[in-house]
């Protein structure tokens, strides 16, 4: 019951930021956008390495490796595999002026845009997973709070994100019920992940710690490749900033404190 609730958290935060759309005008404002945008971002960082770099290192140390072994090959590949999916995957993101992957027109404007999202949401899935896989695996150091921390530190950065994705659909005319509704099926990417994460890792506990920075780096890959870049264009960048240093202290605090 626990291994669930812990993988449906992050799912629940997308839900509610996408009710947003119930609430506020057609469109966020740009500066609550670059507020929520930086954010986001500070959670997923602090997360990448408090809760899976440094438990990386930590495990593979345990397990008498080289330590930085398994946290530099884990990453590497978290990030390569983002950007295989990018460059695959035909998608759109909410403010960008044309599609990104294989170009093709049998893909509507919106679903590419649940693209986008969807895709976006795995390494967050995943990471959940793994920590909470870790957690059950004797000797890696994670404990099932610390799994929890991690859990409730990405349904905070969800909330924003599933504001961000409905309301932007409904700019474009999507309307409201519909645009919910995408938002939310965005997120359901992020329990399915994690849990076919945690049915591999329970098999394979030895790559651990090549999981757990895969996770980093697939989430880092995402940072830098859109919430890092969309929070600092135009107007009141400096607000996404001062978002980014909350977010990044909320998530430290949350997986020090209850790790």
């Amino acid at each position: 019951m626990s291994e669930l609730i812990t993988l449906v958290i992050p799912f629940l935060g997308t839900t509610l930021g996408s009710a947003m759309v119930f609430l506020l005008r057609n469109r966020i404002s740009g500066r609550t956008e670059k507020v929520l945008l930086g954010f986001a971002a500070g959670v997923m960082v602090a997360a990448s390495v408090w809760s899976l770099l440094i438990p990386s290192i930590s495990m593979a140390e345990a397990q008498a490796k080289v330590a930085w072994v398994p946290a530099t090959v884990g990453f590497l590949a978290g990030v390569a595999f983002l950007l295989v999916l990018d460059d695959v995957i035909p998608h759109l993101h909410a403010y960008a002026d044309s599609p990104e992957g294989i170009r093709t027109n049998k893909v509507s404007k919106n679903a590419k845009m649940f693209f986008a999202v969807t895709l976006h949401n795995i390494p967050e899935g995943m990471a959940v997973g793994v920590a909470f896989a870790g957690a059950m695996a004797s000797g890696s150091g994670i404990s099932a709070t610390a799994a929890m921390a991690l859990s409730i530190g990405i349904a905070i950065q969800n909330f924003p994100e599933g504001a961000i994705i409905s309301m932007p659909l409904r700019g474009e005319g999507m309307g409201r019920s519909k645009a919910f509704l995408f938002g939310t099926l965005s997120g359901a990417v992020e329990p399915l992940a994690g849990f076919i994460t945690i049915l591999f890792v329970a098999k394979l506990t030895a790559i651990l710690p090549y999981l757990l920075a895969f996770a980093a780096g697939a989430m880092l890959y995402v940072v830098v490749d859109e919430l890092i870049p969309e929070s600092q264009e135009g107007k009141h960048s400096n607000m996404a900033i001062v978002a980014f240093a909350i977010g990044f202290a909320v998530m430290m605090v949350l997986d020090v404190a209850l790790g």
